[in-house]
């Protein structure tokens, strides 16, 4: 490999040697450090932003053969990079900020001509391309950028030609314009700048000079800038002079500088300082036990620190170790997979951190090594008290007034019964609530767009299987009778379909397993008969994929497991064989990930298997994944806030009931042990709350369970720092903008070495929305942003129903609130008449949605009595057509469009 030029070290003169990496650790852990994707372009100095859509953006830097003229983008759902646009200027040693209104401003740097810039370039997450951004007046690298309240991005100091800088400048978001923000008392270079509560800003240290010192030196003097009166004024001074150092804002409103280098005289300094903007003064806190330059510090949702990598001559950091503000000591933690310094580090919304790049054998080695820290460190508790009865084979389906509703199942005293109870997440209680009509178990519930709940077949207390179907009003708390089904079942599925109407597909019926399938329309409460599955089947799993479709897998036919699989097409009503599971498997879970992909575990196949297979939509494949680490059937998979998948407890075929519990991470492909359950259960249920916590309520174990528990992801945080949601757009069109308002969308920011190009804020928000029925995942790109507000881009691409909307900021979640979300009204446009009297339609809606075109000659008739012409096409990103080839010479005809 070609060694490149880099920085140097003001007035000091180090050795680099090369340095083998250490080994990689295959195994993975529940907290530490697990190897990922790597990037596609080898790379340090860079840098990397989180996106407001969640996404991870890497640019420039230096590659193995020259500054990195790419840019790439991290999809934490997935753990893959994909290129995006180029930047127009090569360059590093940069800084890059995220605005205000979703796109990013980088800014000066060298290019590859080894000439320092005075340009700047905005790059656009909705088209991935980059445009000019008007120039600095002075060329400047080493600087430091902030994000101001206002929006506006203040430049400081940084170095030019050999020349410290103490000019600062502002770029101004709304005008494209740069102005001058005023000098700073001195000049420096490998500070930091630290954002402050009040919204003044703290610069810290680096090197260069000041009024009393003309000679280039280390600097121990700080200053702090007032956006309001855009002056600068002298603060208190560190004990320790320091450059490439780390600066980190934490939630009790100081400021931890830590490491650095102090030249030939001072090396590499493990001391740490906080300052108190209250007093402007600063104190010591506990050392380091390696001092380091070139590493990150990143603030944790626990709000500890965690300092990664570095160099200390002549050695390559592995070490990782964390700052616990309250007690001011330092704590050694895992240990990289690979050493490196100069890289990245990202706190991703899923309060993950994104380790990458950087140099790992020596100068010029850039490296495209990536890997995740993971602090989780999940816990269970148990509610404030038991639930009302007993219950296995019940449903939980959570309301839109964010509390659970759990229905009928079988007590311990084998009764089926007609109880049913509320959990309040508020205070962890249970209440008791109208009972069923029909006692009633096995059976599948279903919230509905109109919020109320759906309860469908299952078995009586004498063991027959039901046509009976009812709904509970959850504002009034009661239950009413509704259509029956035209089969009477249990064990089947309930899958609520994109158009808000309800698929029950299978199950067990007098005659054994059955192939029937049928539709329920909440406007009218009918069933209609639709296309019957090619195979007959119950205890299966059916997922609402992202196109429309459903993909029912696996189950049993007369006591024979199946591997079979087939997706349901709800525009033309029938089904379609595909690929098979890798193994036959009943008793199973099947999870909708983020990325669109289907993860199907465990169940029942020759015995208990501990398998795993993920189904791509786009290809139809089944792919193998790492198996779990305990084979398991009559199981719960729950996806989580974070992106994890939680399998918790279930039965095998060695030691009967389960009480572990085990983590899946589609970005790693791994599982991870994590707290386990107690009792040890099967056949119980798991409901996402809109706090972030999975309440697992009854099951079985020899004896049937009145036992409940909250699992929490354990990230650590306060409330105190959570962002608080009060007011949100709903009903929402899916192609419609998202509004919010609240509070502490803007987080504790954090700062990071000296060009803060090594760690790259998450104090902004990232807003997620998910499907309560089916789990459908998206990120909406926030287009406006404050600390109270917040306005994302038209198209949400979750379908209707109800869905958590979730603001996550500092890798926090907020609680969600839930909304209920519309298909969009659809607009013909462009009409254009055909030979043969047909007629050709356009129009425009979000991008990736499926669509059906309908026509009538009477439009007074309900729309199921409508033709079904197919399939409409997406011509382009978001435009659709449609043609009416059927049409002839008929005097008026009419036409509709529906999703899907």
């Amino acid at each position: 490999m070609k060694t490149q030029k880099r920085k140097s070290y003001p007035l000091a003169a180090l050795v680099f040697v090369a340095v083998l990496a250490t080994s990689l650790n295959p195994l993975a852990r529940a907290a530490g450090f697990v190897t990922n994707t790597p990037l596609i372009t080898s790379r340090f100095a860079h840098t990397a932003t989180l996106l407001s859509n969640g996404k991870v953006l890497v640019a420039g830097g230096y590659s193995s053969s020259g500054i990195a003229t790419t840019a790439e983008l991290h999809d934490p759902a997935t753990g893959a990079w994909v290129v995006t646009g180029a930047p127009l200027m090569p360059r590093r040693e940069h800084t890059a900020t995220l605005l205000q209104n979703g796109k990013v401003l980088m800014v000066g740097g060298y290019n590859s001509n080894n000439v320092f810039q005075t340009s700047a370039e905005l790059y656009d997450p909705v088209t991935g391309q980059w445009s000019t951004a008007g120039n600095m007046s002075v060329r400047r690298y080493q600087h430091s950028a902030t994000l101001l309240p206002n929006g506006k991005v203040l430049v400081a100091g940084g170095s030019s030609f050999g020349t410290y800088l103490s000019s600062t400048e502002l770029y101004d978001p709304e005008s494209g314009l740069w102005t001058n923000g005023g000098p700073m008392n001195g000049s420096r270079t490998l500070h930091t700048a630290t954002l402050l509560p009040d919204g003044q800003v703290l610069v810290a240290a680096g090197f260069g000079t000041n009024q009393s010192v003309l000679t280039p030196a280390g600097l121990t003097n700080c200053e702090v800038y007032n956006p309001i009166s855009g002056t600068w004024t002298n603060t208190g001074s560190m004990a320790a002079a320091r450059w490439y150092h780390m600066a980190t804002l934490l939630p009790n409103g100081k400021v931890l500088v830590a490491s650095g280098f102090a030249g030939s005289g001072g090396g590499f300094r493990t001391s740490a300082e906080l300052y108190d903007p209250a007093t402007g003064t600063w104190a010591n806190t506990g050392p380091l036990s390696i001092g380091r330059t070139e590493g990150t510090a990143t603030l944790l949702p626990s709000g500890n620190v965690i300092v990664i990598g570095g160099y200390n001559n002549p050695n390559i950091v592995t070490n990782a170790e964390i700052y616990n503000p309250a007690s001011g000591t330092w704590t050694a933690t895992h240990q990289l997979n690979l050493r490196r310094y100069g890289h990245s580090a990202t706190l991703l919304a899923n309060g993950r951190i994104l380790v990458a790049g950087g140099q790992s054998f020596g100068v010029g080695f850039a490296t495209n090594h990536v890997e995740l820290f993971d602090s989780d460190a999940g816990n269970w508790t148990s509610p404030v008290n038991t639930m009302a009865r007993a219950r296995q084979f019940h449903t939980a389906t959570l309301l839109p007034s964010g509390s659970v509703l759990l229905a009928g199942g079988r007590d311990n005293s084998f009764n089926t019964i007609t109880n049913a109870e509320l959990f309040q997440p508020t205070n962890a209680t249970w209440t008791t609530t109208s009972g069923l009509l029909t006692a009633r178990r096995n059976h599948t519930a279903t919230l509905l767009p109109n919020g109320m709940v759906l309860a469908a077949g299952g078995l009586d207390p004498n063991i027959n299987y039901l046509f009976s179907t009812e709904l509970y009003d959850s504002g009034a708390g009661i239950w009413k009778t509704n259509g029956a089904l035209n089969v009477a079942r249990a064990n089947h599925t309930a899958t609520l379909l994109a158009n808000g109407k309800v698929l029950v597909a299978g199950g067990a019926s007098n005659l054994g397993a059955t192939n029937s399938a049928e539709v329920y329309n909440p406007g009218t409460g009918n069933w209609t008969t639709t296309g019957a599955l090619n195979i007959r089947r119950e205890r299966h799993t059916a997922t609402l994929l992202a196109d429309g479709r459903v993909l029912v897998a696996g189950g049993q036919d007369n006591g024979a497991n199946l591997a079979s699989v087939e997706l349901y097409n709800p525009i033309t009503s029938t089904w379609t064989v595909t690929n098979s599971l890798s193994v036959p498997r009943a008793n199973h879970t099947a999870t909708l990930l983020p990325n669109g992909k289907v993860l199907v575990a465990g169940g029942e196949s020759i015995t208990t298997t501990n398998s795993a297979e993920l189904f791509d939509p786009a290809t139809g494949a089944w792919t193998q994944t790492a198996p779990m680490i305990t084979a398991r059937a009559n199981h719960t998979a729950m996806l989580l806030p974070n992106g994890k998948v939680l399998v918790a407890n279930g039965h095998n075929s060695v030691s009967s009931y389960l009480s572990n519990v085990e983590l899946y991470d589609p970005a790693t492909g791994t599982w991870t042990a994590t707290a386990g359950l107690s009792p040890a259960s099967e056949y119980h249920t798991a409901t996402l709350l809109a706090n972030g916590r999975v309440l697992v309520a009854g099951g079985f174990n020899g004896s049937t369970l009145a036992t409940s528990a909250l699992y929490d992801i354990g990230l650590g945080f306060s409330n105190a720092w959570r962002a608080q949601i009060t007011t949100i757009t709903s009903p929402l069109s899916s192609g419609a903008s998202l509004s919010l308002t609240g509070s502490k969308f803007r987080g504790v920011s954090e700062g990071g070495g000296g060009n803060t190009s090594y760690s790259s804020p998450s104090d902004h928000p990232v807003v997620q929305l998910r499907s309560v029925e089916g789990g459908r995942t998206v990120f909406s790109l926030a287009t406006s942003w404050t600390a109270n507000a917040i306005t994302t881009a038209a198209g949400q691409g979750v379908p209707s129903g109800w869905a958590l909307a979730t603001v996550f900021v500092n890798g926090i979640p907020s609680t969600s609130s839930v909304v209920r979300v519309e298909s969009p009204q659809i607009y013909l446009a462009n009409p254009l008449k055909l030979a043969g009297g047909a007629f050709q339609y356009s129009f425009t809606n979000t991008p990736g949605l499926a669509f059906t075109a309908l026509t009538s000659t009477n439009i007074a008739l309900p729309l199921s009595n409508w033709t079904i012409l197919g399939a409409v096409t997406e011509i382009a990103p978001g435009q659709y057509q449609f043609t009416d080839v059927q049409n002839t010479n008929d005097p008026m005809r009419f036409h509709s469009v529906r999703q899907p």
